[in-house]
């Protein structure tokens, strides 16, 4: 229930900073019971963004999607998600740093707690992601994913 609650507190986030397509994936260290939570329905995710879009002056409500199956959605979909952006993928053991200032569009995959495992990872880098890191600290979602869209946006 904590994690559902700390995403809809990034979901708002995200809305807030401007980002047009919000893609949920599930990943290994995603708790399975996350998928059945209530906060997940589209009237709860809705009502989360309008908030963002309030806060933020703006009208157009983002493009959101869950994909509860991994392999699949990086496998057949993400190729064409890619096409014509900058693939980031926020990884703490990363050896390059997040860019800053990037022109043009951006996609950036963001893991649960604890980051994506190895194999998700490889996989993210196979179709065409750079891994970057935002340093040594150990972040929170919150904080990570403002801190990332912050440095993309700056």
């Amino acid at each position: 229930m904590l994690g559902t609650i700390r995403f809809l507190r990034v979901f708002l986030s995200m809305t807030v900073l401007g980002v047009k397509r919000i893609i949920l994936v599930n990943a290994v260290r995603v708790e399975k019971s996350y998928w059945q939570s209530p906060f997940l329905a589209p009237d709860a995710i809705r009502r989360q963004a309008i908030l963002g879009l309030e806060q933020a002056r703006d009208t157009v409500l983002p493009e959101i999607v869950l994909k509860p199956r991994f392999k699949p959605f990086i496998e057949d979909e993400l190729p064409a998600i890619l096409q014509g952006t900058t693939a980031l993928a926020a990884h703490p053991a990363a050896n390059s740093a997040c860019p800053r200032e990037v022109n043009g569009p951006v996609t950036l995959a963001v893991g649960p707690e604890g980051g994506f495992v190895p194999y998700e990872i490889d996989m993210l880098v196979s179709r065409g992601f750079t891994a970057v890191s935002l340093g040594v600290r150990a972040l929170n979602i919150e904080t990570a994913v403002s801190a990332l869209i912050g440095r993309l946006l700056a």
